[in-house]
């Protein structure tokens, strides 16, 4: 099931103040490159780059398993030329074949089993166009995340009233990070429970392949920089038909 935050109406309403708009999402917008592109944007939450790519003049699809998030998603400026689709990424199904699909803000990380891998990967093999491209990203599993987030704490306003967001991580092991995020606000407190998963590069590469997909390169970085095993906080994958 998705975290609270995706899923409760106060929490998806206040998305985009804590995750919004940023570098990742300059870089997945300047993939759709020139001319008239189909998109899919696989766990698109709120829309934000979907509402981006459509304003360009895409043919866009979003899709999401939360009501909450694809609500606020339909009320941005270009909602209504937009197919919003609810479901998890492995359930989706189409007639169309996309020339771009896409799987930002981490959202691979949510998919916890091989299988659940595998059938993401299939999906995304089955809608993309013969020569249509693949693009999504994976934290490197080498860095230390629990020193970067148990314990961050975050204060900001909506509609004026002020929010506290605070992160504990509970538990790091077997590829996986658990940890809770609380939400203060002056009546309620609201916590979500997370679970992410790190594969590796190698891991990722061979789910891949399995489901008859080809990795054209991996880079470390929104501007373009090469992974590098050790330091590179991103693992972001490239990927087209064999």
């Amino acid at each position: 099931m998705p975290d609270l935050h995706y899923e409760h109406p106060r929490l998806a309403a206040l998305y985009d103040l804590d995750s919004g708009w940023s570098e990742d999402r300059d870089f997945y917008v300047a993939l759709a490159g020139e001319g008239r592109k189909r998109i899919l944007d696989l766990g698109c939450g709120t829309g934000l780059i979907c509402n981006a790519y459509a304003a360009l003049g895409h043919d866009v699809t979003g899709a999401d398993p939360s009501k909450a998030m694809l609500d606020v998603a339909r009320r941005m400026p270009q909602g209504d030329r937009i197919e919003w689709v609810q479901c998890f990424a492995q359930d989706f199904h189409s007639d169309q074949r996309f020339d771009l699909i896409i799987m930002t803000g981490h959202a691979f990380q949510v998919l916890l089993e091989p299988a659940d891998i595998r059938a993401t990967f299939d999906v995304m093999r089955r809608h993309l166009a013969e020569s249509g491209l693949i693009v999504f990203e994976s934290r490197n599993p080498a860095i230390d995340w629990r020193a970067r987030w148990d314990g961050g704490s975050f204060d900001f306003e909506i509609d004026g009233t002020a929010v506290r967001e605070t992160r504990e991580v509970l538990s790091v092991g077997d590829q996986r990070i658990r940890f809770d995020t609380r939400y203060v606000f002056p009546d309620e407190v609201l916590v979500s429970s997370s679970e992410l998963l790190f594969p590796d590069i190698d891991e990722i590469e061979s789910h891949l392949v399995a489901s008859g997909l080809r990795l054209e390169s991996v880079m470390g970085d929104w501007g373009g920089g090469p992974f590098d095993p050790a330091h590179s906080d991103e693992m972001i994958f490239f990927a087209r038909h064999p």
